[in-house]
């Protein structure tokens, strides 16, 4: 199993003091063996995990930044809100990160849902099917920007006259698509994706993985391709054994890596990383 820190929380706090809490987590991560580091795509906190108006770092800003400091760790939104940048500048930035990190960048994207932050900023938030249908626009965007097609792109939502993206990323990002939507979110996943991110409880992936496979089965890919992750926000130090059985039915499940996080208002997010790395990573085999 391997282990995503997912840094979602940056502490109510004087503002000289969230890049180095930022830094110290995600050097901590790498060197701790984590395989990958991601924030969440959004300008305001979200209101179940803080307030609003706590602290909050736009994300790709902050991936350039993060990319300066390490040298082998997994970078990416999880997951960049589909409503928040016009898909050819979004390709773009995402090549961009790839290319500054070495080839570490991983395409995290989904159909956005903070309506309030939308509201407030005077971004344009369309009905859920609108924003569906968008995703998969810019889905298609990137996969042309990403290849020796540079021509125009015709779509409902979007038409580019040309799709010139040069340089090319380093290494194809790979598309992450998030949620257990069964049929939208999974057959995008089926079509699109390299990586799926579950979040739905543990009990209830079973059938999500079936009905990714169905969806597998419908457009023609095969399911294997699809590197299986998922989200599991619980304190993992409360009881490491009964935390190490639980990511054991994950492993069962075919699921490769676990996304976690400090738990919100954790004051020390690098000291919760180290221990992470010291007293549950290496008990965990496979």
């Amino acid at each position: 199993m391997k282990f995503g820190v997912h840094y979602i929380d940056f502490l109510p706090g004087s503002p000289e003091k969230l890049g180095p809490m930022l830094a110290a987590a995600v050097t901590a991560a790498e060197e701790g063996g984590v395989d990958m580091f991601t924030l969440a795509d959004h300008f305001f906190q979200m209101e179940n995990l803080g307030r609003a108006d706590d602290p909050f770092l736009e994300g790709y800003t902050s991936m350039g930044y993060l990319a300066a400091l390490t040298k082998s760790i997994t970078l990416a939104m999880l997951v960049t809100g589909v409503t928040y940048r016009y898909p050819g500048v979004l390709a773009k930035t995402v090549t961009t990160l790839d290319v500054l990190s070495s080839g570490r960048a991983m395409f995290g994207i989904g159909a956005a849902w903070y309506d309030r932050e939308h509201h407030a900023l005077g971004i344009p938030y369309p009905p859920l099917k609108d924003r569906f249908e968008m995703l998969e626009e810019t889905l298609q965007i990137c996969l042309q920007m990403w290849s020796e097609n540079d021509g125009a792109y015709e779509g409902k939502h979007y038409r580019l006259a040309e799709t010139i993206c040069q340089p090319q990323p380093i290494r194809r990002p790979p598309i992450l698509i998030g949620g257990g939507g069964e049929k939208k979110t999974l057959r995008l996943v089926a079509q699109y994706a390299d990586v799926w991110n579950g979040t739905s409880p543990l009990e209830e992936l079973p059938r999500k993985l079936d009905v990714l496979r169905r969806h597998c089965d419908t457009v023609g890919r095969n399911f294997s391709e699809i590197r299986l992750t998922a989200g599991y926000f619980v304190d993992p130090f409360a009881d490491v054994d009964e935390y190490l059985r639980v990511l054991d039915r994950y492993a069962a499940l075919g699921i490769d890596t676990i996304n976690t996080a400090p738990l919100p208002g954790n004051p020390d997010p690098s000291g919760w990383v180290k221990r992470l790395c010291d007293e549950v990573i290496p008990r965990q085999s496979g």
